[in-house]
């Protein structure tokens, strides 16, 4: 039986809740230096991609802005297509929202990463349903949840028939005949569509890698679905064992609706690592790393997003307060909306008192762990489990530090990986869709 072979990308963490922006060797999220750090250290290590997240508002609480998350981040299609120039075989993928962007002038700066990378670029889809968010942009946020992804659908339809719509053969750059490009080898795009209309021809031909690989993030039943119908990869929060297993096993089985099969779409959950010589060390990095990232603010910014109201009288380092949740309004703008918040309040309030916790240690307890923590030969074999086991088909390493928090990972995981005959030696591709296996 042929072994599966792990796929894996970096995540470059800028400042939010997953980042220790005051640890020591933590540098700027904005340098270019940090993302050429980061860009080169995962091709060192032969990752597949490096990607890069998308803020179009800073979030708020209570109209404060939440400095501690989600502050400062560049425009992801800048910044990769920089690294174009300074990567040679690294995938470069960026999220780029389908509610606040165009079609026709979202698919030529795609393209013309992926000319400049000589085939290597990646779209993160992504969406927005919220006022908050599109009160930035002059449509403002009219879109509800269902039709966010109705256009979303509709816009990487016509994205992908701009991006064919040059023939592979149409450049002929034939000096003697006078003939640069051949008749009939540039078609006209004629769209009318529930949210977009256009008619005229692309102004760039197809790339090395045929158009850029398509990667959704989401994981509604819509989410789910648009992945099966129309993504490449997709991103996902299922980064445990069990429920990353059940989640593979749903998304592969849509495909077969859509006429495809299953290596056309990697799973790849975002995941957070700790490491130690030891089981005891990096169980005790990974404690010490948690506690960084849940500092005293963000702690009481997570409780606010759940009760509703100002809680910052309160200490982090007290108990829970005996006031209940506000259910009138959410505090929280620029994020998706946590259900039910009563019954979220109600399980904190028995946790804490079960436990004893603080504010601050209820926050940590609730809001998870590094996925893989042990030394470097446990994790590499954590990692290579989940692949062949079918909870994944590889992983997005989401490091702690900027820009330096992936080295670890591959001078040490990388190459147990590839000693267990799991993940590549080198890259035998140039394009990213050879890197993923994918047509």
């Amino acid at each position: 039986m042929t072994r599966k072979q792990v796929h894996l990308a970096a995540h470059f963490p800028g400042v939010n809740n997953t980042t220790v922006w005051a640890d020591p060797r933590s540098g700027s999220q904005i340098d270019f230096a940090s993302f050429v750090h980061l860009a080169k250290t995962a091709e060192r290590g032969k990752l597949d991609f490096f990607f890069l997240a998308e803020g179009l508002r800073l979030r708020e609480l209570k109209g404060r802005i939440h400095d501690l998350d989600v502050v400062g981040r560049p425009e992801s299609l800048t910044v990769l297509s920089a690294l174009a120039a300074v990567t040679d075989r690294l995938g470069l993928a960026g999220t780029v929202n389908a509610t606040f962007n165009e079609p026709y002038e979202l698919a030529r700066r795609l393209s013309t990463l992926d000319h400049l990378s000589e085939g290597r670029a990646a779209w993160n889809v992504v969406t927005t349903s919220d006022a908050f968010t599109g009160e930035n942009f002059r449509r403002g946020g009219f879109l509800d949840r269902a039709r966010r992804y109705e256009r979303a659908a509709e816009f990487v339809r016509l994205a992908r028939e701009l991006w064919d719509s040059w023939q592979p053969d149409a450049i002929v750059a034939d000096p003697a005949a006078g003939r640069f490009v051949r008749d009939g080898g540039i078609g006209t795009v004629e769209h009318r569509g529930a949210h977009f209309s256009i008619e005229g021809r692309f102004t760039l031909p197809r790339s090395p890698q045929g158009h850029p690989v398509i990667i959704q993030a989401g994981d509604s039943e819509q989410g789910r679905e648009f992945a099966a119908a129309h993504a490449d990869v997709i991103f996902t929060p299922h980064g445990r064992l069990e429920e990353g297993k059940r989640f593979y096993a749903d998304v592969k089985r849509r495909l077969a609706r859509y006429g495809r099969e299953q290596h056309q779409l990697k799973i790849m959950p975002g995941v957070t690592f700790a490491l130690g010589d030891t089981e005891e060390e990096a169980t005790e990095n990974a404690a010490r790393i948690r506690r960084q990232q849940v500092g005293p603010q963000t702690a009481i910014a997570f409780l606010e997003q759940v009760w509703g109201r100002d809680m910052s009288a309160y200490d982090p380092e007290g108990p829970l307060p005996e006031v209940e949740p506000d259910l009138s309004e959410g505090v929280s703008q620029g994020r998706v909306p946590i259900k039910d918040r009563a019954a979220v309040a109600a399980k904190w309030r028995a946790l804490a008192e079960e436990k004893g916790l603080s504010i601050r240690e209820l926050v940590i307890e609730v809001t998870g762990r590094q996925t893989f923590i042990g030394t470097p030969e446990s994790v590499a074999r954590q990692i290579d489990e989940h692949v062949q086991a079918e909870a994944a088909d590889g992983f997005i390493l989401v490091p702690h530090l900027t820009p330096g928090g992936l080295d670890e990972f591959v001078d040490s995981v990388v190459p147990l990986l590839q000693e267990r005959g799991a993940f590549r030696a080198g890259y035998t591709g140039s394009t990213l869709r050879e890197h993923l296996e994918l047509a």
